[in-house]
């Protein structure tokens, strides 16, 4: 059995207990914040950056927008990857992420990030088998170094059912306002669904450290999810200050 069967995908909020629960978290999350940045106590506190990685359509982008619509846009830097240009393949896979990474008192949230070695590029062909294997410990170390120099690293994956993301699927091609999100790309995706779970389980198993473990969320309901993200980014700061 998978990691990710484990994972309890009923969790739900109703809309009422989603608003009460993320106001209570925004505060939470905005107190800490502060204090980081060195706007509350006025000294600096570790940089904090936080990677979003999930199956398409599972919600990245709405809990994204709840983790930081309450901060001030100064203080926090929300940074997209897709795949790598022609200039950023010619270095290191790595490479193309430190230019985004938080300083001290600093916050970067990653949609997508170094993880595309081993999922993306690796059912896709796109990084050899050897490029791909190498990358597990290679990604443990640069996380370790980070964490070593005092970075607040916070890792989720956002966990859905292949049903619940072919019903978003169908609701974005439907909606004109979403159908740009919907790709060529992704319904190519989930035709390979079985290369992408055991890239995900491997990624998982292979990756998770104490330094910097695994939050896997149960993002069938996007409601639940939004508050999870916020409550684990704030536990997460906590232990350490």
């Amino acid at each position: 059995m998978g990691r990710l069967d484990d994972v309890d995908l009923t969790l739900r909020l109703s809309r009422k207990e989603e608003a009460e629960q993320l106001e209570t978290q925004r505060e939470r999350l905005l107190r800490l914040r502060l204090a980081l940045g060195g706007q509350i106590g006025g000294k600096i506190g570790p940089p904090l950056c936080v990677v979003f990685e999930g199956w398409d359509a599972s919600g990245k982008g709405g809990a994204i927008k709840r983790l930081v619509d309450h901060l001030d846009p100064r203080h926090v830097r929300v940074s997209q990857f897709a795949a790598p240009t022609y200039d950023e393949k010619r270095h290191h896979f790595l490479w193309r992420f430190w230019p985004v990474l938080p300083g001290w008192g600093g916050m970067a949230v990653l949609d997508r990030s170094w993880y595309g070695r081993v999922l993306v590029e690796r059912v896709e062909g796109f990084a050899t088998d050897e490029q791909w294997e190498r990358a597990y410990d290679e990604i443990v170390g640069f996380e370790k170094t980070l964490v070593a120099e005092g970075m607040i690293l916070v890792k989720f994956w956002l966990h859905l059912s292949p049903e619940e993301q072919q019903r978003r699927f169908d609701r974005r091609k439907d909606d004109p306002l979403k159908s740009w999100k919907l790709t060529d790309e992704d319904w190519r995706n989930r035709e390979k669904h079985a290369q992408y779970l055991e890239a995900v389980e491997d990624m998982l198993t292979r990756t998770d450290h104490p330094a910097a473990p695994w939050h896997v969320i149960p993002a069938e309901d996007k409601r639940y999810a939004r508050v999870a993200v916020l409550r684990r980014v704030s536990e997460a700061i906590e232990k350490v200050t």
